[in-house]
């Protein structure tokens, strides 16, 4: 709070906690991903603060890639929530982009209700059209708590809020069952941990390496599956460079093992920062190490694309944490979007709502 006082920025104090880049602090936007964390009653968070300015949507993909629920936070305010959810706006991109990318679980806190009064009728009127919104997506409504908070002020938040008396609380409904609760902490703790697969080969996508000094070389990412121990000698793909772990870190933590779910930081034994790097992924050199490959078929979806795409059109494909150009080499074939069935083989071409297998 000091510190963004000082700076003038102090309506920005609770992003400070995340914004460590000095660059961000002094523009006051969100761009790299920040790792914070926590601990609720049921749960260990991780918070991977993903931007939401446009010019820095490979850094929310990288966080987004990470997650097991993703915080929606929407501007509530006049004009600001309309640009958001317009055609080209960001908050419907990061809603579609979250359940693209395998988000399952998803909550919208709904910002700046102090500027707008506490209003109910507001409140009412976001939660009807996002509901309508992240139908369209792919997410079902009544699995998604709505909570009307501060940011700025604490409402909400961690504590109810006395501004707005009107608000009697979330209702999730999923598989599960039925959950309620007032506070964003509260929807936060409603989430389901997700099965881990933790007997598969390991695979644990880089999301930085740091040097430190007196410690060495020590990358950092979250384990997808099986688990990494001090003692396992690990492979990078596809620099191939193998180094052994001395130890395994989470929250400042040593642990006797990372399992699928951690984000750790992992030190390694003799070896440089070079040729290590975001996007690579940590193997075990002895059970089956992740390979190179030369050509995948992926499953696509056009979200949104002015023309025509066909063979030898070169797009960017977000992996995990990597973001690499690649060409589309033959056009499969066209599925039906929602039954997942084959309605065209071999496509000429493909455009905006198709879903085609591609190689």
């Amino acid at each position: 709070e000091k510190e963004a006082a000082e700076l003038g920025r102090s309506s920005f104090k609770y992003a400070w906690v995340l914004d460590k880049l000095k660059s961000e602090r002094e523009r006051g936007i969100t761009i790299d991903i920040g790792l914070g964390n926590f601990e609720t009653n049921k749960h260990k968070i991780s918070v991977i603060d993903a931007p939401g300015h446009r010019d820095f949507i490979k850094n929310m993909i990288t966080g987004t890639s990470q997650a097991d629920c993703a915080i929606l936070v929407v501007d509530s305010t006049t004009g600001e929530f309309e640009k958001g959810i317009s055609k080209d706006g960001q908050t419907r991109e990061h809603a579609m982009l979250a359940f693209t990318l395998g988000v399952k679980q998803l909550i919208v806190a709904c910002n700046k209700m102090d500027q707008e009064d506490w209003s109910e009728a507001r409140f009412s009127k976001i939660t009807e059209e996002m509901s309508t919104i992240l139908k369209k997506v792919g997410y079902n409504p009544k699995s998604v708590p709505f909570v009307p908070i501060s940011g700025f002020q604490g409402d909400n938040v961690f504590e109810q809020s006395e501004n707005m008396p009107w608000y009697k609380g979330w209702q999730r409904e999923t598989k599960a069952g039925v959950s309620n609760g007032v506070t964003l902490l509260d929807a936060i703790d409603s989430v389901v941990p997700p099965t881990r697969l933790q007997d598969k080969p390991l695979r644990l996508p880089l999301q930085d390496v740091y040097k430190i000094g007196g410690i060495g070389t020590v990358p950092v990412g979250r384990v997808e599956t099986g688990v990494i121990k001090p003692g396992m000698n690990v492979t990078f793909s596809p620099s191939n460079i193998t180094a052994e772990v001395k130890t395994v870190e989470m929250h400042h933590e040593q642990l006797s093992e990372g399992k699928p779910g951690d984000i750790v930081g992992f030190n390694l034994a003799d070896v440089s920062t070079k040729g290590i790097g975001r996007g690579q992924v940590c193997s075990d050199s002895a059970n089956d190490p992740a390979k190179e490959t030369v050509s995948f078929n992926a499953q696509v979806i056009v979200l949104n694309h002015p023309g025509e795409i066909a063979a030898g059109y070169s797009p960017i494909v977000d992996c995990h944490t990597a973001h690499v150009a690649c060409k589309f080499q033959e056009l499969l074939e066209k599925l039906d979007r929602r039954t997942g069935k084959k309605i065209e083989d071999s496509p000429q071409s493909i455009k905006t709502g198709d879903v085609a297998i591609i190689k």
